[in-house]
């Protein structure tokens, strides 16, 4: 290996491997086994432990703390992972705990990820690409979170909910259902789906076509006057059928927790 640098106060196990041009910042931990990739930067006093495999180019600020046990009481002490992509950014204080044998085994977060200070991801979450966390976002359990999610300062996800890819989660949420994909939500006590989250949708390229298609299905899927069995069934035989739509759609027919509406 070829680092940038190793501050002498860090500590690093025998068998952990550094990729070429990794720098390691004062008193920071990298436990027995960690993978840690090209052009890596942990910051002072962060904590890789045991089980996590770091990919290229990630940002590991001061203090936060990547792979630790889950916070889980049926958790033995079974080897279990955090596994992360590219060009990701870990801001200060952050936590990732890796995952339970019941739950898969495996925590994982993908790339281009940015998690402002004082995220928690909890044990065997699993979050996509192109996410943004902002201070103090939280994800129980099992959360599985799509591309190009933004999740508002403080709000908090309960274990096995889902975020659709796209979806905007106001700050202070309190999620206990699925978010759909491509929403904007926001609430504590009493979240809502405000419609689309057009902004970012636009931001992405999306063709206006694509994009009042996307309006249309969302009419029927918040149409009061449907039950949740109905709408799903309208927007099966709902006509042009886009990707988005297919997306929608097949987020609504697989939730287990129920989809705010």
């Amino acid at each position: 290996m070829s680092v940038v640098g190793i501050h002498p106060s860090a500590l690093i196990d025998a068998s952990a491997r550094l990729g070429e041009g990794v720098a390691v910042g004062a008193y920071a931990v990298i436990e027995a086994g960690v993978t840690v990739g090209d052009g890596c930067s942990l910051g002072h006093h962060s904590v890789l432990h045991a089980g996590v495999t770091l990919g290229r180019r990630n940002k590991v600020h001061a203090h936060a703390v990547l792979g630790g046990e889950p916070q889980d009481l049926k958790y033995a002490g079974q080897p279990t992972e955090l596994v992360i992509g590219d060009d990701n950014s870990f801001r200060e204080f952050i936590t990732v705990s890796r995952g339970t044998a019941e739950g898969g085994g495996v925590t994982r977060i993908g790339s281009h990820n940015l998690l402002m200070a004082y995220v928690h991801v909890a044990h065997d979450c699993h979050v996509g690409d192109h996410v943004i966390f902002a201070n103090c976002a939280t994800l129980a359990g099992h959360v599985t979170v799509g591309d190009h999610v933004v999740i508002g300062g403080l709000a908090a996800c309960h274990q096995h909910t889902r975020l659709g890819t796209g979806a905007m989660v106001g700050g202070m949420g309190r999620i206990s259902k699925d978010v759909p994909p491509y929403s904007t939500t926001a609430g504590t006590d009493d979240v809502k789906v405000y419609g689309l989250n057009k902004l970012g949708l636009k931001r992405r390229g999306m063709t206006r076509p694509d994009l009042e298609a996307l309006e249309n299905a969302y009419r029927i899927f918040q149409d009061v006057q449907l039950n949740f069995g109905q709408a799903v069934a309208k927007l099966e035989a709902f006509l042009p059928r886009t990707a988005q739509i297919d997306v929608l759609t097949e987020f609504l027919k697989t939730s287990q927790r129920g989809v705010y509406r």
